[in-house]
C-alpha cells in the first residue's frame, strides 16, 4: 500500500526557518492539517493522484494563480469575488482559507472535509446579486460552481504538469479528475468530468461566457502585480504569476490580455522552473511512499 508522509525538515535550523518564511509569504500561516492514513476513513484516496499534485508548494502556487487567472474571467464569478470579498486588503487570509480547504479535503477525513464542505456552501450562501451584465449570479448556483472546479482541476494539474516533481501518465490525468469529481459533486457542481478529456471540453463549453470584465482587469492587475513586500519576494511572485499565464488556454491569455516583456517570453518558463526548484527544496512536498 502507498502512503502519504510529511518531510521533517526540523532538524535543520536553517532549513526549517526558510521554510517556515517561504510559508508565510504564500499566505500559510498554520501548520499543515494532519493526514489521514486510513483508506475507510480519508475523503480522498491515500495513494491518489490529488495527494501528489496538491502536495507540490511551488506548483500548487503557480496552478492557483492560473486558475485565479481563468475564473475572473467568468463576470458572474468575477462580480461575486468583487462585491463580497475584501481580497485586496486581506490577500493572504483569503490564501489561507483555501490552502486550509485544499489541505482537508485531500488530507483529511470524510468527516473534516465534509464539515469544511458544508462551511464553504454556508458561507457562499449570502454571495448572491447583480453582475455588470444585469444578470443575477448566485455562489451556488450548480453551473458556476462547475467553471470554479473545471478551472482549478485544469490548472492545479496543469501546474503539476509543468513545474511538478514526478512526471504523469495520461492514466494519473484521468485519475486526478476523477478523484476531484467527488470534491465537485460534494460541493453541487453540476456534472463534474470524470476523465482529463471531458476536462478540457467543459473548459472549452464555458468559452462563450467568457470575458475580462471591469472587475476583472482590477482582479487581474492585483495578481499580476501581487501583494508581498521584499524585492525578492516580488520577483518571484512576478516570475511565477507569468508563468502561471502559460497555463490557461491561448484563448484565455488573449482575454486577459497581460504584456509580457521579451526577457519573460524567452527565459520566464526556466526562471520559473528554477524558482520551484528552490521553493521545493526548501519546502520539499508530501512523500507518497510504499511500505
Amino acid at each position: 500500500m502507498k502512503v502519504v508522509s510529511r518531510p521533517d525538515v526540523a532538524g535543520n535550523r536553517i532549513v526549517h526557518s526558510l521554510n517556515r518564511r517561504i510559508r508565510h509569504a504564500v499566505g500559510l500561516t498554520q501548520e499543515p492539517p494532519p493526514i489521514c492514513l486510513e483508506p475507510s476513513l480519508a475523503y480522498f484516496p491515500v495513494d491518489g493522484v490529488a495527494r501528489l499534485v496538491h502536495g507540490d508548494l511551488p506548483a500548487m502556487i503557480i496552478g492557483g494563480m492560473a486558475s485565479l487567472f481563468l475564473q475572473m474571467l467568468h463576470p458572474h464569478a468575477m462580480a461575486g469575488v468583487a462585491q463580497h470579498s475584501r481580497y485586496q486588503h486581506d490577500a493572504t487570509g483569503r490564501l489561507l482559507q483555501t490552502a486550509n480547504f485544499i489541505g482537508h479535503t485531500t488530507y483529511g477525513t470524510k468527516t473534516a472535509a465534509l464539515l469544511d464542505i458544508e462551511r464553504v456552501l454556508s458561507v457562499h450562501e449570502a454571495v448572491r446579486g447583480i453582475a455588470d451584465d444585469g444578470q443575477p449570479y448566485y455562489a451556488n448556483d450548480p453551473h458556476l460552481l462547475s467553471w470554479v472546479h473545471v478551472s482549478e482541476a485544469y490548472t492545479f494539474l496543469e501546474g503539476y504538469r509543468h513545474f511538478g516533481a514526478i512526471p504523469l501518465s495520461a492514466s494519473d490525468l484521468d485519475t486526478y479528475v476523477l478523484e476531484m469529481s467527488r470534491l465537485a459533486h460534494d460541493l453541487g457542481a453540476e456534472h463534474p468530468p470524470t476523465t482529463y478529456r471531458e476536462l478540457r471540453a467543459q473548459l472549452e463549453a464555458f468559452r462563450p461566457e467568457l470575458r475580462l470584465s471591469a472587475d476583472g482587469v482590477v482582479a487581474r492587475d492585483f495578481v499580476v502585480k501581487g501583494f508581498v513586500s521584499t524585492p525578492a519576494q516580488r520577483f518571484a511572485h512576478r516570475r511565477f504569476a507569468l508563468a502561471s499565464l502559460e497555463l490557461v488556454p491561448e484563448w484565455a491569455r488573449e482575454m486577459l490580455d497581460v504584456p509580457t516583456p521579451t526577457y519573460d517570453r524567452y527565459l520566464g518558463h526556466a526562471t520559473a522552473s528554477t524558482l520551484a526548484a528552490v521553493t521545493r527544496y526548501f519546502v520539499p512536498p508530501v512523500r507518497v511512499v510504499t511500505v
